[in-house]
């Protein structure tokens, strides 16, 4: 692999050895073992190859996991109802909703039902406002798979001008608030930003996250700039591409992640270190 290149699969083997390791240690200590729900509803195609990944993953690592697989006809209430006792179940320190949910269910109220405690995905209100206030919490998976890129390469980050295009509270939001914990200058930017180009321009660090293919061509791009690409968008010709069109700006930034590759297999890695974390409080 290029020198350049920010490669995600080595970064997300390296840490699923240590999270290996540390179940491990945490069997032989309590004589138990972490446990991940992931609830799937309906039967997008997408979805259930990522709940399989997760799966695959788990039993990687060594830590239980489980799936409930419901109908698109599910109601609200019915799910609301296997979440409460997945909450109330000591087995489980993690629980995973795939989204997308199906139009009739409310997915704020859904993923808001969640225990904070075991909302391993880091998006219930509580664990957002801990991340906001720099108090410990559990951090959304992607964007902590981005910090733990770049400290793997050593990327100097604090007084750096960083820009994160895209504003989403799942991957844009958090990065962001992550970036700044570590002295970054942060910009965000999403479809209303005036002077884009000017400002993806006078960034260091750039993180790709508004579901655009090949969106950030070379000139929004200064030379030797850390481009990260959290895109994942598929071509009519069937191709994978990211938010940035990788074979211009590859040839002037420092370091960039590719797609596939990069970010992604980094998400399922910091799940299954959640997963782990509340299985440590848990018993401690």
């Amino acid at each position: 692999m290029s020198e350049k290149l920010i490669d995600g699969k080595l970064v997300s083997e390296k840490i699923r050895n240590e999270i290996k390791e540390k179940v491990l240690k945490l069997k032989e200590k309590y004589q138990g073992e972490p446990g991940l729900a992931a609830v799937l509803v309906g039967d997008d195609g997408p979805s259930q190859i990522y709940v399989r990944n997760k799966r695959k993953a788990c039993e990687n690592v060594g830590i239980y996991s489980e799936e409930h697989k419901l109908s698109a006809q599910t109601t609200e209430e019915e799910l609301l109802k296997l979440i409460d006792n997945l909450n109330n179940d000591k087995k489980i320190n993690g629980i995973l909703i795939q989204l997308p949910l199906p139009s009739h269910i409310n997915e704020s109220l859904v993923l808001n039902s969640v225990s904070s405690d075991k909302d391993v995905d880091g998006f219930h209100p509580i664990n957002a406002g801990n991340l906001f206030e720099g108090k410990p919490s559990f951090i959304a998976c992607t964007p902590h798979g981005i910090l733990k890129m770049l400290e793997h390469y050593n990327v100097a980050i604090e007084g750096k001008n960083a820009v994160v295009l895209g504003r989403s509270n799942i991957v844009g939001k958090p990065a962001a608030i992550l970036l700044l914990q570590k002295n970054a200058t942060v910009t965000i930017c999403h479809s209303r930003t005036q002077n884009l180009e000017e400002i993806l321009k006078g960034a260091d660090i750039i993180v790709a996250a508004i579901g655009r293919a090949n969106f950030v061509k070379a000139n929004m791009v200064k030379k030797g700039a850390i481009v990260v690409d959290v895109g994942i968008n598929r071509l009519d010709t069937g191709k994978l591409v990211g938010d940035v069109d990788f074979d211009e700006v590859e040839p002037i930034s420092d370091l960039i992640t590719p797609v596939p590759g990069g970010v992604g297999p980094m998400t399922i890695t910091m799940l299954l270190w959640n997963t782990v974390l509340s299985y440590e409080k848990s018993v401690s």
